[in-house]
């Protein structure tokens, strides 16, 4: 099946572009990146283009449970661009999953051959599927020829090795992608080491288009890098440096960076949310403790913090650590983001 440009993206579902020409995304992070969270960035931060929803993996079985029914309700997504993305490898739970996506309104749902896990790779599933090339492209030819709306890729460069990447950019440009959003990872890297910038530049060069880029990126600066090497390609995908600095596209767009008092905004907003959603105080603290493991680096000095957040048994314990870490922290333009090992630049 040769893919059509222009229809591929009629079917796109967003073609607006930012003001600054260039589309941007929240990339999915299991366990972060919610329905709540969702609500709470798009009202707090606007300026997302589209939301990509943490995966759904349909099984044999042919049901959702309820968990993943409440995080695709199109109730919890009024106003808000969100994007589901399903995880297999099987043509045929693809298709069932697209058709119910496609009867609550979507219009665009996301491929995920990005995933490292074990446990997923093991499956064949997520990255595990770029190991065998033919498999690979006989489920594209089946989804594509099927699908009910528009399907978008997300991709690592290879599994063990970008000279992979090649072979892989052949079957992806013979089918009709709404767009391709390249991590320039292999598997083999997980999220360790320098994204693979080569392997990116290989996919411009080829032309494979609509192209959006995912990786490591942390400051408007190194957004407006990737453009000014990278022209044509105008849509960026941002993950953990948007959770870890949620006013990242507003700085990328030209705004000011999150002040102290908008932040604590956005947290408690956030806060009061999981309470919503859980029914429990308790549970909303443990889901805020793996947003503070990126927040954190928006503040100097807040090693001692972060330990003690992370060893808070009750709810007091842990207000009390997001009181002093907004009293007296110094507030950073951009965050250290230490969990990066390297910058793109």
């Amino acid at each position: 099946m040769q893919k059509d440009p222009a229809s591929a993206a009629a079917r796109a579902g967003s073609g607006k572009r930012g003001e600054t020409g260039v589309q941007y995304y929240f990339a999915p992070l299991e366990g972060v990146t919610g329905a709540v969270f969702r609500r709470v960035h798009s009202a707090c931060f606007p300026g997302i283009d589209k939301y990509f929803m943490p995966f759904v993996s349909p099984g044999r079985e042919r049901v959702f449970s309820k968990r993943d029914m409440r995080e695709l309700s199109p109730a919890f997504h009024e106003g808000i661009p969100a994007v589901p993305q399903l995880l297999t490898r099987q043509a045929e739970d693809f298709l069932w999953a697209a058709e119910l996506l496609a009867d609550l309104g979507y219009r665009e749902v996301n491929l995920n051959l990005g995933c490292p896990s074990g446990t997923v790779t093991a499956k064949g599933k997520g990255s595990g599927l770029l190991r065998d090339r033919e498999e690979l492209e006989r489920f594209l030819e089946e989804i594509f020829r099927r699908a009910p709306l528009a399907v978008s890729i997300k991709t690592r460069v290879g599994f063990q090795s970008p000279e992979e990447f090649e072979g892989l950019l052949d079957v992806f440009q013979r089918v009709p992608y709404s767009e391709l959003i390249i991590h320039p990872r292999v598997r083999a890297d997980f999220y360790r080491g320098g994204a693979r910038m080569e392997a990116f530049a290989r996919a411009v060069e080829r032309g494979a288009a609509p192209l959006c880029y995912n990786g490591d990126l942390t400051t408007a600066e190194e957004v407006e890098a990737l453009s000014r090497r990278f022209p044509t390609v105008d849509r960026v995908m941002i993950g953990r440096g948007l959770v870890g600095d949620p006013a990242l596209v507003v700085k990328a767009r030209g705004g000011a960076p999150a002040g102290r008092e908008e932040l604590r905004r956005f947290h408690d907003a956030l806060y009061d949310g999981y309470t919503e959603a859980f029914g429990s105080r308790y549970n909303a603290m443990l889901r805020m403790k793996e947003l503070w493991f990126y927040l954190i680096d928006l503040f100097d000095g807040g090693d001692g913090c972060l330990k003690a957040l992370k060893k808070a048994r009750d709810t007091g314990e842990y207000e009390g650590q997001v009181e002093a870490i907004f009293q007296s922290l110094p507030l950073r333009r951009d965050s250290a983001a230490r969990w990066r090992e390297q910058s793109i630049l």
